[in-house]
């Protein structure tokens, strides 16, 4: 298993071997600083052009401040995002080589990348304990390998216990439990319907706090326990990517369909600066791929004037 060191670097390390482990044990596995650096610094710049800050959210100097007032999924931007440098991080080199070490793949597919801003008092954030399945496979999770999928909680800036730091649970006191109920609540008496109960005695105080630094990366599976806690501290704000990798077969884990974006001008913008390894996780077809003709090659070509063809057109010259 390998990690790149920064997008478009084109150099990697080895990845301890028990980071792989404990993904596999406990389902998830937090990494601090993964992805620190120019790209990570070029990001945190430019969050401004997509959220308040948080004196801007607080002081309500910034008029965006009323969007995130009513409902904790107020503050999320779908790709692709106003900042060129988010978009780039989410198919940074990093993260994709991640996925294929946790999905031990060679060829891994994004399906779906949102940014989140949270503002402490803006509204409730605290969740109960919950699997993201449901929105994520048409079917149900499988600890067979050769069907997996990762989520990434990518943090933008610093998360703490006191500024809504994810909740986990280990796979290990929550294997056994089935697809319903989902969502566990701490109390009888708070939920409505079948996938909805009251979690196992002592499952609560199992869960563990994913604290780290801008740059920390949260893989994990979307089997995984998880929640989403309260911002605490006064006048805080916390902002994130969630970024979903799977390997390229499983066709049934989708949350989006990237063709419907395909002519936003974030997009094209997107494409125009990203690698042949970051446009692939999109679904775009790699070098040497048959799709590629002089036919195709010249219409992307229109379609996309900024993008650099010659990986494309060396490819194709030497099949």
């Amino acid at each position: 298993m390998r990690l790149c060191s920064g997008a478009g670097s084109g150099s990697c390390t080895p990845m301890s071997s028990t980071i792989k482990e404990q993904w596999d044990i406990d389902g998830y596995v937090v990494l601090r600083n993964l992805l620190a650096g120019n790209a990570l610094d070029s990001a945190v710049s430019e969050l401004d052009q997509m959220f308040p800050t948080a004196d801007g959210f607080h002081s309500q100097a910034d008029p965006r401040h009323t969007r995130f007032r009513s409902d904790e999924f107020d503050g999320i931007d779908e790709f692709p995002f106003k900042s060129r440098s988010v978009n780039l991080l989410a198919a940074d080199l990093r993260l994709i080589d991640l996925a294929k070490s946790l999905l031990a793949v060679d060829s891994v597919r994004i399906y779906s990348a949102e940014a989140w801003a949270k503002f402490a008092g803006a509204t409730r954030y605290d969740q109960p304990l919950h699997r993201d399945a449901l929105g994520h496979t048409l079917t149900v999770p499988t600890t067979d390998e050769r069907f997996g999928q990762v989520e990434f909680f990518v943090y933008l800036s610093e998360v703490t216990a006191s500024n809504g730091a994810p909740q986990l649970v280990s796979a290990e006191h929550t294997g056994q439990l089935g697809i319903k109920p989902n969502w566990l609540h701490r109390d009888v008496g708070e939920h409505d319907d079948e996938f909805e109960g009251l979690a196992p005695p002592g499952l609560y105080d199992a869960e563990r706090a994913a604290v780290g630094p801008p740059g920390t990366v949260v893989a994990f599976k979307p089997s995984t326990f998880h929640r989403a806690t309260e911002l605490v501290e006064s006048g805080s704000a916390r902002y994130t990517m969630h970024v979903n990798y799977r390997r390229a077969e499983v066709e049934w884990a989708d949350r989006r369909g990237w063709a419907s974006i395909a002519h936003d001008e974030m997009w094209y913008d997107f494409v125009e600066h990203a690698t042949p390894e970051q446009l692939e996780v999109f679904g775009f077809p790699r070098p040497g791929h048959a799709f590629w003709t002089p036919t195709t090659l010249s219409g992307v070509q229109a379609r996309y004037p900024g993008l650099d063809m010659q990986p494309w057109l060396l490819a194709t010259e030497k099949g």
